[in-house]
């Protein structure tokens, strides 16, 4: 009786609680978390493109302040760094776990209630991220920049130098549509992640948030490649 009864009681034993970052919601969670620090970056960063309007000694001066205090600059470049990769460590353990869930596909596939922000939100950010490198290459370490010469410190010359390749320009407005629809999409994910309460007209009206959120961004971007190749910016 007493082996019964001990057998019994080690059967009933609740297992140990998966990590915070190795459970479902953990891994949602640090995603919206990075989220806001990446879409807080993606807006900072905007803001100090679009003073390439205000002329060559404005946006030259912008970039000098930001290389002033380099020991800064590296932390907030490595909490993007980590920040990135944790993003993306979430992301793919998020879908293969949900492959698992359904290893077998359905055997006609539709997408009637996702968006299809949603449903290139995978694909999408490798994309993203390959975008971001060749940026990086492109206009602040200068290896990949091709039509004129790169001056460093010039950081005005360089942009109007790049972006008046038109296959550097159209790479770029293509790569921010992919991360306009990553960020709608993430936008609205990272509102559910933290628990905003749930009802169809504020479903709606997040939805809408995100949405005008992520184009009012885009279109920033975008206008500068858009503006060099017209002449407005030159």
């Amino acid at each position: 009786m007493e082996n019964s009864m001990s057998t019994s009681a080690v059967s009933v034993t609740p297992t140990k609680a998966p990590g915070f970052f190795r459970s479902t919601n953990g891994k949602k969670i640090v995603m919206a978390v990075t989220g806001v620090i990446l879409i807080l970056f993606v807006v900072g960063h905007l803001l100090g493109n679009l003073l390439i309007y205000a002329g060559p000694a404005r946006y030259n001066a912008y970039a000098a302040f930001l290389h002033y205090d380099e020991s800064l600059l590296w932390i907030i470049r490595s909490v993007l760094l980590v920040s990135v990769i944790l993003h993306i460590e979430a992301a793919a353990q998020l879908w293969s776990r949900k492959r698992k869930a359904r290893p077998v596909g359905y055997a006609q596939k539709k997408a009637t209630s996702s968006s299809y922000a949603s449903r290139t939100m995978y694909w999408s950010g490798p994309i993203v991220l390959a975008f971001i490198i060749f940026h990086l290459l492109e206009f602040t370490a200068g290896y990949i920049h091709p039509g004129s010469e790169f001056v460093r410190g010039q950081v005005y010359h360089n942009v109007v130098a790049g972006f008046s390749v038109w296959w550097i320009s159209a790479w770029y407005i293509f790569s921010l549509c992919l991360l306009g629809l990553h960020l709608r999409h993430g936008l609205w994910s990272m509102l559910q992640s933290f628990g905003l309460p749930h009802t169809k007209a504020r479903e709606a009206a997040l939805k809408r948030l995100a949405l005008w959120i992520a184009v009012i961004l885009m279109a920033g971007y975008i206008s500068i490649p858009i503006s060099v190749l017209t002449g407005l910016i030159k």
